[in-house]
């Protein structure tokens, strides 16, 4: 039996003269783009639900893949600051999960990826959530979702949040953003086509840019159902809670949404 957190079909062809992208490990099989042990714990991930403390307002409900460390975020930072590149189909096959757990398979759902600013896809030779929403799109479609990316969202300029505090973090992310403008003679969509829209972006901390996102699109009549990340920087919820598992904090019944999407290997 196969699933959707398959990563084998997608890292098959990641022959690199390149450390383990996961842990960095030197001298080890990388038929794989990554260590056997590193494979093995990406394909244990299981999304979950996830919450700064306490959420911003705005902030929508929001899935996860994994916290922000070991290989999750040892292959996310090989992707976005090393340059590999090819790491954005695996990667997006990890972000497919979180999203089938947001979207009901029976409706049509649209991903709005968290846009890089100019400068920032110029220095990472594209925008790195674009290519991810499409390796994600791509492996929902293979596996019966009708699924689609709308690029509603343009970033603007902004100060480098890591000096900033929580609220300074929340008005960077809203002066960021903005519903993108329409190219002269190029009739604009009025809104995403009907069905579950989907935020995504890679990392969520304080949860600024998403609940700046979502804003941005409820403003412009566009429902928001929820968000998928890859990452999570500090998980809000016991470790052994999880989808298919205990429910969340606080008594929460949680609905799995099955995926029913195979694995490629």
């Amino acid at each position: 039996m196969t699933t959707l957190t398959g990563l084998l079909g997608d890292l098959a062809d990641l022959v690199l003269p390149a450390p383990c992208a996961g842990c960095e490990a030197e001298r080890v099989p990388l038929r794989f783009g990554a260590c056997a042990r590193c494979v093995a714990r990406l394909e244990a991930l299981r999304p979950f639900r996830t919450a700064p403390e306490p959420p911003p307002p705005g902030m929508p409900g929001c899935v996860a893949v994994g916290a922000y460390e070991g290989p999750l975020r040892g292959v996310l930072l090989g992707y976005k600051e090393k340059g590999r590149h090819r790491l954005a189909r695996p990667l997006g096959t990890l972000l497919a999960t979180a999203v089938s757990a947001v979207a009901a398979r029976d409706t049509p759902v649209t991903l709005v990826p968290v846009p890089s600013t100019a400068a920032a896809a110029r220095e990472r030779r594209g925008d790195h959530m674009t290519r991810l929403a499409a390796h994600a799109v791509r492996r929902l479609r293979a596996a019966g979702w009708e699924a689609g990316v709308s690029h509603q969202l343009e970033a603007l300029p902004r100060p480098d949040s890591t000096s900033l505090s929580v609220a300074g973090r929340r008005a960077a992310a809203e002066d960021s953003l903005r519903i993108r403008r329409p190219r002269i003679g190029v009739l604009r969509r009025a809104a995403p086509r009907k069905g579950t829209l989907v935020v995504v972006d890679d990392i969520v901390t304080t949860g600024a840019t998403l609940a700046a996102a979502t804003g941005r699109l409820e403003e412009a009549n566009m429902q928001v159902a929820g968000a998928a990340v890859l990452a999570a920087t500090q998980l809000r919820r016991p470790p052994a809670v999880r989808f298919g598992g205990l429910p969340p904090r606080g008594g929460e019944k949680v609905e799995r949404r099955g995926s029913g999407i195979p694995n490629e290997g």
